[in-house]
């Protein structure tokens, strides 16, 4: 029978786990598609005793911005995702597209371009790899508070043309993640995260 860990070291054991990298030897990577925005590559792998072949979106990576007001709402948007076929809610967000952009930057950028809005105060809210088995995007979410009117409104186009926004209570965003009405990913990395925060009240 095996021993049981005490609970105290149990938690301390799982306070250390993490990702961890691992760099196993490339055999070859041809450029299998060449996108408009996201390539895809074709990988040969040396793993364990064998060899993998795996398929990939080589990701330029990407920021979200959760945007608080002072009364405890989130920003979301609406617009139309055409792989999935849906209008789905999202937090506003945008392509490391632009060489040298430091991730807080973009976030600044996006929020401007996506919502029409600046805010006072930027910190991390979590990061996350959004589809590790089928691309390689990063994803760097940003909360933001001391909100207030860009100077200029920003023209959009194409799938942003008709963005809808909404304030909505940070609880209310919550629910509807757990409650399977809003399936966005990485809105519900988000909502979740900003919900642990000291403070919170739901």
């Amino acid at each position: 029978m095996s021993k049981q860990m005490p609970e105290s070291e149990s938690r301390a054991a799982t306070s250390e786990l993490r990702d961890e990298p691992s760099e196993p030897e490339v055999l070859s990577s041809v450029l299998a598609f060449e996108g408009a925005v996201w390539d895809v590559r074709d990988d040969r792998v040396r793993y364990g005793d064998g060899e993998i072949r795996r398929q990939y979106v080589a990701h330029t990576g990407a920021v979200a911005i959760l945007a608080l007001d002072d009364d405890g709402r989130v920003l979301l948007i609406q617009q139309y995702r055409h792989p999935i076929r849906h209008r789905d809610w999202e937090l506003p967000a945008g392509l490391l597209d632009v060489a040298g952009e430091d991730p807080l930057e973009a976030a600044r950028r996006e929020l401007a371009e996506e919502a029409d809005l600046v805010a006072a105060h930027w910190e991390p809210l979590v990061s996350s790899w959004t589809t590790p088995g089928g691309n390689d995007e990063m994803i760097h979410i940003f909360l933001a508070t001391g909100l207030s009117s860009a100077p200029s409104a920003h023209a959009r186009e194409d799938e942003e043309a008709d963005i809808r926004v909404e304030w909505v209570p940070l609880q209310d965003a919550v629910d509807a993640v757990l409650n399977g009405r809003m399936r966005n990913g990485i809105l519900g990395i988000g909502v979740l995260a900003a919900a642990q925060r000291p403070g919170f009240r739901g």
